[in-house]
């Protein structure tokens, strides 16, 4: 059996899509794929469904749900017996579903994103590229997205969702180094206006206007997310932005070609 939560919560056996029950049972699905092979308690569960009030039968709910998940995933082993195996168990104080990493697509997400990031740190922007590229094809929409529609609310959630955000810019920098600027500006663009906060993500658009011949789109980026952290945090740009301001100002020639000297305006603090 493999899993996605990276969209909509899916579970394939087989090369085909496995028919899950109601809501309930998903969202107890989908709370123990954000940490497989961890427990995770009742009480976390139930607060993640019924992020308000917890009626009196949540705890009823949940056991009747971790049954029948139980059976489905059972036979679902038991009719395949070439897939890798699913245990759902019982470990005080609550549950924890044991699997293969690569049976989750996030964890899958994780592993090649962290490849990525050594190939890039090791100077192989252009393996990084795509290896990040692989990594960030796996999401289909926001995380456990039906689930979340439905009410399912969890700290864990936002968790993952941040990490797509940090592997694309990741992937960004990467494709900086690799002096595909203009290819990936309109994306970058998309994104940091989503992002206005983040420095990271400021730095990596602003370098990519001024290499297009934009230098002032590039400063005018670094004003709007000035005045944004000034009005939401009381807070000034970080110094790796700042420098990168002061070298665009002075056409700075480092800033022409993709290289080591350039990682300096890449890597700026992400406030939120």
């Amino acid at each position: 059996m493999h899993f996605r939560i990276l969209g909509p919560l899916e579970v394939i056996a087989g090369g085909r899509p496995v028919t899950l029950g109601g809501v309930r049972q998903r969202s107890v699905l989908g709370l123990l794929l954000l940490q497989p092979n961890r427990v995770m308690s009742t009480s976390r569960l139930m607060s993640a469904m019924w992020p308000e009030v917890p009626p009196p039968s949540a705890r009823k709910v949940v056991q009747n749900s971790i049954w029948a998940l139980r059976r489905l995933l059972t036979e679902g082993s038991q009719e395949r017996p070439g897939e890798p195996r699913v245990s759902l168990l019982t470990k005080p104080p609550g549950y924890m579903l044991s699997l293969d990493a690569d049976q989750v697509d996030m964890q899958r997400f994780q592993r090649l994103v962290e490849q990525g990031r050594t190939a890039l740190s090791g100077g192989d922007p252009e393996q990084a590229t795509r290896l990040l590229r692989t990594a960030l094809d796996l999401w289909q929409g926001p995380v456990l997205a039906d689930l979340v529609e439905s009410g399912l609310d969890t700290a864990e959630l936002t968790a993952v969702q941040n990490y797509e955000l940090a592997a694309l810019e990741d992937y960004f920098e990467a494709q900086l180094a690799c002096g595909r600027h203009l290819a990936v500006l309109g994306e970058l663009e998309s994104t940091a206006a989503s992002h206005v906060h983040r420095e990271r993500l400021c730095g990596q658009l602003m370098l990519a206007l001024y290499r297009c011949g934009r230098q002032a789109d590039a400063l005018a980026v670094y004003r709007g997310t000035r005045t944004a952290l000034r009005e939401r945090y009381g807070l000034e740009p970080g110094h790796e932005l700042r420098r990168l301001e002061m070298a665009i100002l002075n056409q700075d020639p480092a800033l022409s070609l993709p290289g080591p000297h350039t990682r300096f305006a890449l890597l700026g603090r992400s406030v939120a």
